[in-house]
C-alpha cells in the first residue's frame, strides 16, 4: 500500500505501473502540457516531469511510496532512514521551505526547476522523439529582444557559418517567482531565450558534434564569448529543441537558460518528408520516349544507376526503400528515398515534328 499517488495521479497511472507505463504516461502528460503546445501549462508541465523523474527511479519511487513526496525530495520527517536521501535537511518541510503537494498543487519552492523539466523533456530527444519533429513553438530566432546575444557562429561539422542575430523574442518563461506554501521566498525561474540554429541536411543525416560560439554579457555587463557543443542525433528533425541551462547572458542575479532549436538550411538535391527523402530528375522529352541511363549520389554516398528502356510518364516516381534518413527512434533504420522524375516537354513543334508524330503514333 503506497502512502501517497498524488504522482501517480498527476502521470494518469496506478501505483502499479511498471516502468513501460510510466514512460509512455509521461509522453502523453509532455504532449499535453508542454509550454510550446496550444493545450501547454508551464507549472503542470514542471510537475508531471518531477513525477516521472521520481517514478523512473527505483530508489526514489521506493521512498515515495513509504513516505511521500517529500521524503523523495530528500525532506525527509524524523525517524525516515531516507532523510537527507535528496540533499535536504529533515524534518517537514525542511530547510529548503517545502511545504508539501497539496490539492492546488505544489505548495512552496523546492530544487526542481523549469530548467530540470526541459532537460527531462530533451532525454527523450525533445520534439523530434516526443512528438515526431516539426517546430511547435512560435518563437524565433535572435537574441536582440533582450539586450544580449549579439552573434553566434557555428562551426565543427559540414556547412558550419557565422550568424548575426537580429529581432530576438523574449523567452517567456521568466517571472515564475512568488512566495511558497511555507512563506520563503521563492526564486524567479530563469528567463529561456530561443535561438534558431540552422542544420543542413547531411549534418542530420550523420549526426555528430556541431560547436557554436555565442556573446554574452557577463555579471557587469560586459561582452564574453562562450563555446556551445550540440550533439546531434542522426535522424533527429527540424525543431529539435536542446536546453543549456545557465548559458546565456547575466540577468536579475543570474544566467538566462539558452534553448536551441534546430531548423532546415534549405539543400539543392533532397527535400525530406519525414524519415523520407525525395529528389527530382529531369528527363528531355526525348529521353521520356526512348529510355534514359542516370547515375545519383545518396546521402550515404552510395551510388545509384538508375535506367529505363521504356517510356516515362510525367510524375513518375521510384522508391529505394533505406535510402532516405535515419531513423532515430529505430537505430540501424532509415526511410525511403523517393525519385520523381520530371519530364521537359517542348514548348514548340516544327512541321517535320508533327509529322513524325502524327506518323508513328
Amino acid at each position: 500500500m503506497v502512502k501517497e499517488t498524488k504522482l501517480y495521479d498527476l502521470l494518469g497511472v496506478q501505483p502499479n505501473a511498471n516502468d513501460a507505463d510510466i514512460k509512455k504516461a509521461y509522453r502523453k502528460m509532455a504532449l499535453k502540457y508542454h509550454p510550446d503546445k496550444p493545450t501547454g501549462d508551464t507549472e503542470k508541465f514542471k510537475q508531471v516531469s518531477e513525477a516521472f523523474q521520481i517514478l523512473s527511479d527505483k530508489e526514489k519511487r521506493e521512498i515515495y511510496d513509504q513516505y511521500g513526496l517529500e521524503a523523495a525530495r530528500g525532506n525527509a520527517p524524523a525517524g525516515n532512514p531516507f532523510a537527507g536521501a535528496g540533499g535536504g535537511p529533515g524534518g517537514p518541510g525542511g530547510g529548503a521551505g517545502f511545504s508539501g503537494f497539496s490539492s492546488g498543487g505544489y505548495g512552496g519552492s523546492h530544487g526542481f526547476s523549469q530548467a530540470d523539466a526541459f532537460n527531462i523533456f530533451n532525454q527523450f530527444g525533445g520534439f523530434e522523439d516526443i512528438f515526431g519533429g516539426g517546430s511547435r513553438s512560435g518563437s524565433s530566432g535572435g537574441f536582440g529582444g533582450n539586450g544580449g546575444f549579439s552573434s553566434f557562429s557555428s562551426s565543427g561539422m559540414p556547412g558550419g557559418a557565422s550568424f548575426s542575430s537580429s529581432g530576438g523574442m523574449p523567452g517567456g518563461m521568466g517571472g515564475m517567482g512568488g512566495m511558497g506554501g511555507g512563506g520563503s521566498s521563492r526564486r524567479a525561474e530563469a528567463e529561456i531565450v530561443d535561438l534558431n540554429v540552422p542544420v543542413s541536411l547531411e549534418e542530420f543525416y550523420k549526426g555528430g558534434t556541431k560547436k557554436l560560439k555565442i556573446n554574452r554579457k557577463g555579471p557587469s555587463g560586459e561582452s564574453e564569448g562562450k563555446l556551445i557543443e550540440i550533439n546531434i542525433k542522426p535522424g533527429w528533425k527540424a525543431g529539435t529543441k536542446i536546453t543549456y541551462p545557465n548559458e546565456g547572458d547575466y540577468k536579475d542575479g543570474q544566467r538566462q537558460t539558452l534553448r536551441l532549436i534546430l531548423a532546415d538550411k534549405p539543400n539543392s538535391t533532397f527535400k525530406r518528408e519525414g524519415d523520407n527523402l525525395r529528389a527530382e530528375i529531369k528527363l528531355s522529352f526525348k529521353e521520356s520516349l526512348l529510355g534514359f541511363k542516370r547515375e545519383f549520389m545518396t546521402l550515404s554516398g552510395r551510388k545509384l544507376h538508375l535506367s529505363r528502356t521504356t517510356p516515362t510518364q510525367p510524375n513518375f516516381t521510384e522508391t529505394f526503400p533505406g535510402q532516405g534518413m535515419p531513423i532515430s527512434k529505430q537505430p540501424g533504420k532509415n526511410g525511403d528515398l523517393i525519385i520523381e522524375y520530371k519530364v521537359d516537354y517542348p514548348v514548340y513543334l516544327n512541321a517535320a515534328q508533327k509529322e513524325a508524330i502524327e506518323r508513328n503514333f
